[in-house]
């Protein structure tokens, strides 16, 4: 099982009626990826972040599917624009230690396949875990 979390905060000046259009994307993944099993949006609280998400995935497949699905990136295309500050993880019960390198190399196969999303994620102020594009820890 993978946790897919992600904490956000919004630029100043974002209009409420933008960033429900892109809290409302965000819940949408969780209703029509077919691989995700669970999800959760909301205010994040206990942090530096003012929003979060998690989406419960079965498995690397289950989650190369999220990942590319087209309801993932009309949320990038809506959200990241909005976005101040951003960081992923995820946090799975697969014990292999390379679990975390795949979910990186997911993520990297994906911007490979995506300059325009490369480029909306290289626009951040700042953007750091598993998503972030380049080399990855694990």
């Amino acid at each position: 099982m993978i946790h897919h979390c992600i904490r956000f905060s919004v630029k100043p000046g974002t209009a409420p009626q933008e960033l429900e259009a892109a809290l409302d994307s965000l819940r949408n993944q969780g209703e029509v990826i077919p691989s995700v099993r669970s999800y959760l949006v909301g205010r994040d609280h206990g942090g530096a972040y003012e929003w979060g998400a998690t989406f419960q995935i079965d498995d690397l497949d289950g989650y190369w599917e999220y990942l590319v699905h087209p309801a993932h990136r009309h949320t990038d295309e809506i959200g990241l624009p909005l976005v101040d500050r951003f960081v992923s993880y995820d946090v799975t019960d697969d014990l292999d230690p390379e679990a975390g390198r795949r979910i990186a190399e997911l993520h990297q196969r994906r911007y490979d396949a995506d300059p325009g999303l490369t480029e909306l994620v290289s626009a951040l102020d700042a953007y750091e875990g598993s998503a972030a594009p380049g080399p990855h820890g694990a």
